[in-house]
């Protein structure tokens, strides 16, 4: 590592190098793609420390939904950090993480009435796991500790998130260290052959949900589902009655369900929650991500009156004893306060009906083009396929694309070979439009 003295003389993309292991990187790839150094935020852009400026078509990986340096929420950080920055959970409780807890109990209608706080989205799944898992065990069931996870789902990489992760990049280095867990289809709406619909290829992956559950539901505690879109899953994207159907078999044989909303939750998917498209509640919901706007690490697990009560009693044994250092901290949830007060002042989910409508006018060339398939749009969230006959000639796509991208001013990262944008709410229609003609640009200078 270079010293100090020596450190002040490179760039801030060169120091990171020394110094910082990127997440989700192979290191030596920024040899020939340098890192990108961002020195501030305004609105739906992006600086660097040349002073150019990148659209945020990627939301900052799914989490800034009200631009970067939002005045409120900015506010109210402020605000909360001239009262308390910190203060554990246990035993202690602040008004922040009370006024937020009811909200969002709330805004479901009450069906999910107990808050579970953490920092990150797999810790929150890691959270309903042992809910779960703990629940049954409770009652007596111990043999129900199994997991079903969907083919192609994406939880989190640690090891209980990363057992229910169905993608192979993620997983293979660390299989030895993880539970086993049944495997089903997933109803991603690509598998749709001539004649069929999005609906057919739900029934028919709920169909084999349930000829799982006939035989091993003594032995299964929940099935967690990431409802409507598989975001990291290259944005597969399904019919709410396979959701319907689930909740319907879960009922049936006596299972929990566990909806991990980390991505698709806070408005993303044109409702607040994504499984209110299906008309059901979950036994478990995840939170993360969006509900700070992007601000700061905090993430949750919503649950029902009664596995709360289950865990309710004088034994100390019978308590959720999960913990993490800064459970509930003030100042993230002072920001997932400010965030829901945006929800409710500024009108964002009709809002984001116009600007789903601006997203789709802005990429409607991308239905036309001889080198993309499967385009496809769920609220916020729109994305299309590379076909793979180009891939062949490009086997480094999402890193040429990227670059390119970002020559064009735009912030983008492909999952394999699908491109996808989730930009914040705050997208005028002029900047969709950038967005679209610029993504196309980039492409062109990739593939021509």
């Amino acid at each position: 590592m270079k010293s100090l003295s020596e450190s002040n003389q490179t760039s801030l993309a060169n120091r990171s190098l020394d110094a910082v292991w990127h997440p989700c990187t192979q290191m030596k790839h920024h040899e020939s793609l340098p890192l990108v150094a961002i020195t501030h935020g305004k609105g739906a852009y992006l600086f660097d420390e040349q002073g150019n400026k990148l659209l945020d078509c990627i939301s900052s990986w799914w989490t800034n939904l009200f631009g970067h340096s939002n005045p409120l929420i900015n506010q109210a950080i402020s605000s909360q950090l001239e009262k308390i920055e910190h203060v554990m959970l246990a035993g202690f409780t602040h008004p922040p993480v009370v006024e937020l807890s009811e909200k969002l109990s709330a805004l479901t209608l009450g069906h999910l009435g107990h808050v579970f706080f953490a920092s990150d989205g797999a810790s929150a799944v890691e959270v309903s796991l042992k809910m779960s898992h703990h629940y049954w065990r409770l009652q007596n069931k111990p043999q129900k500790k199994k997991f079903v996870c969907v083919e192609n789902g994406y939880h989190g990489e640690t090891l209980g998130a990363l057992a229910i992760t169905d993608v192979a990049i993620f997983r293979e280095a660390y299989g030895s260290l993880l539970q086993d867990v049944f495997t089903v289809p997933s109803p991603d709406a690509r598998k749709a052959q001539e004649g069929q619909t999005s609906e057919d290829i739900a029934i028919q992956a709920a169909k084999k949900l349930e000829l799982l559950l006939e035989t091993e539901h003594h032995q299964i505690a929940a099935v967690i589902v990431e409802p409507l879109v598989q975001c990291a899953g290259q944005m597969a994207m399904h019919s709410p009655k396979y959701l319907k159907q689930v909740r319907d078999l879960c009922d049936r044989f006596n299972v929990h369900l566990i909806a991990d909303e980390i991505a698709v939750g806070c408005g993303r998917t044109g409702k607040f929650f994504a499984c209110e498209h299906a008309g059901i509640w979950p036994d478990f919901l995840t939170l993360s991500k969006g509900i700070s706007g992007g601000y700061l690490p905090l993430s949750l697990s919503m649950t029902t009156d009664k596995i709360y009560h289950a865990f309710y009693g004088d034994k100390v044994q019978q308590a959720f004893l999960h913990s993490h250092s800064y459970t509930g901290n003030p100042l993230a949830c002072a920001a997932a306060l400010a965030c829901l007060k945006i929800f409710e002042t500024e009108s964002v989910l009709e809002k984001n009906l116009e600007r789903s409508a601006d997203l789709a006018k802005a990429f409607a060339w991308a239905k036309e083009d001889g080198r993309v398939t499967h385009w496809r749009q769920q609220g916020m969230i729109l994305a299309f396929d590379i076909q793979s006959q180009y891939l062949e000639t490009h086997p480094s796509f999402v890193r040429e694309m990227f670059a390119a991208s970002l020559a064009e001013g735009m912030l983008i990262r492909p999952i394999g070979n699908t491109i996808y944008v989730m930009p914040p709410y705050i997208l005028s229609a002029e900047q969709a439009l950038q967005m679209g003609t610029s993504v196309q640009r980039a492409l062109n200078r990739v593939i021509t």
